[in-house]
């Protein structure tokens, strides 16, 4: 079985550890293992776009990105990708992290359901969008070996029918607040002025993706 790179390793750090006790004890083990590859798949793509980017906050952005799903931190109003960004910010001033890299940290998580902005932004911002869109939606699929891959999910398993799990737990973690699913607004006025006008579809996109299950 191949191992994944060095590089792209979780870090050895009393903050990683730290943060992989805190998310364990919050998330299911779904959304953990999901976290994890999504931080393996963002700092390989890191790794192959020659960019430098600090692996503890990506681990952090990675690991709390879904933190927000979880009914202990899921709020009334806030969209659930903000619940997220609030509790890895608290968790990281609670860790002593300066304000610079945890608002870093939270720009990447409510970013992170936002396609085409955050590939411009701060690394960590752009390889957390990366990882998410490669472990839920495939894209970039073939950008990774056949072996980073299997490491990666041999380290992290992906259950049997992931695709329609996380889906799921998605729609258990937003279902309670509607109101906050409201999104691309530039659809909305496609679909006003051309009646023939077919919207993507993320659930479509996720069982479509090149991921088996």
């Amino acid at each position: 079985m191949s191992k994944i790179d060095s590089a792209a390793a979780i870090p050895d750090s009393k903050l990683a550890r730290a943060i992989t006790e805190f998310v364990r004890d919050t998330e299911t083990e779904l959304l953990f293992n999901h976290s994890s590859r999504v931080y393996h798949f963002g700092a390989l793509a890191g790794l192959r776009r020659g960019l430098t980017f600090d692996r503890e906050l990506l681990y952090a952005g990675a690991m709390f990105h879904d933190v927000g799903l979880m009914p202990s931190h899921s709020s009334a109003h806030e969209r659930f990708e903000v619940d997220g960004a609030h509790a890895a910010r608290d968790f990281l001033r609670s860790q002593g992290i300066s304000e610079a890299d945890a608002y870093t940290v939270w720009t990447a998580i409510a970013l992170h359901t936002t396609p085409g902005v955050p590939v411009h932004m701060h690394p960590v911002v752009s390889l957390l969008t990366a990882g998410v869109e490669m472990d839920v939606l495939g894209l970039a699929y073939a950008e990774y070996s056949d072996a980073e891959r299997d490491a990666v999910v041999h380290a992290f398993p992906r259950t049997p029918a992931f695709k329609e799990d996380i889906i799921q737990a998605f729609y258990d973690g937003i279902k309670h607040k509607p109101d906050t699913t409201f999104g691309n607004v530039k659809a909305d006025v496609i679909a006003d002025k051309e009646p023939h006008f077919h919207r993507g579809n993320f659930c479509h996109v996720i069982r479509s993706s090149p991921w088996h299950g």
